[in-house]
């Protein structure tokens, strides 16, 4: 019985414990390094060259990693590692770093074309942990074009259903945006994002199945 044990025992021993995963998430740090890469960055045309300014390749890259940081929140809660009020919280902190003003006055103008978008990010995310929006795009595309110019504040919300809709695992939004539109409005804009969120989501499929931070 003794000797039963001990070997009991001893496969209770050798049996390795679970790893945990730790998450580092979006924080000031990762802000003050990408606003100091973008205000070193030269947003000058050449006229030699058909390539995008420095600066905002660089402002891409900036919005693209602010999407993917955000969206982790998200598979988090989706694969059941985060309780809601967990990942809300989480949104919130991320929110405050991304929304607040920009830090030096001649960036004012390049931040807030980052942090519009980023409007509907936020809003989406918020409403699909919830858990309570809307579904059917086409008809909430046609209301938010309608009112971009009368409510913004509604049409953000009607965005922000479209946005929870994509978490969610709908197709949206490049179809509803045309290539050729001269002066998109502040809604296509949103429509864009909410098609980055779609492909951010695709790219994180399997992010969280490995040990660590991921980056």
């Amino acid at each position: 019985m003794c000797t039963e044990m001990a070997k009991k025992d001893g496969k209770k021993a050798a049996e390795p414990e679970p790893l945990r995963l730790f998450y580092i998430f979006y924080n000031q740090e990762r802000w003050d390094n990408w606003v100091k890469t973008l205000k070193d960055s030269s947003f000058d045309v050449d006229p030699k060259s058909d390539e995008m300014p420095e600066g905002f390749r660089v402002l891409d890259g900036f919005s693209v990693d602010i999407t993917l940081e955000v969206l982790k929140i998200i598979k988090l809660f989706q694969n059941k590692r985060f309780s809601k009020g967990e990942a809300l919280d989480k949104l919130g902190q991320v929110e405050l770093i991304v929304m607040s003003s920009a830090p030096d006055e001649d960036l004012a103008e390049i931040i807030e074309i980052l942090q519009l978008p980023k409007l509907v990010m936020f809003a989406s995310c918020r409403k699909y942990l919830e858990g309570k929006y809307e579904k059917e795009i086409k008809t909430l595309v046609k209301k938010g074009k309608d009112l971009i110019e009368k409510d913004m504040e509604q049409a953000l919300d009607i965005a922000a259903n479209i946005g929870a809709s994509v978490l969610d695992g709908a197709a949206c939004c490049g179809k509803y945006v045309k290539d050729d539109i001269e002066s998109p409005t502040l809604f296509d804009e949103w429509l864009i994002e909410c098609e980055r969120m779609s492909e951010a989501m695709a790219s994180l499929k399997n992010f969280d199945e490995g040990v660590g931070d991921e980056d």
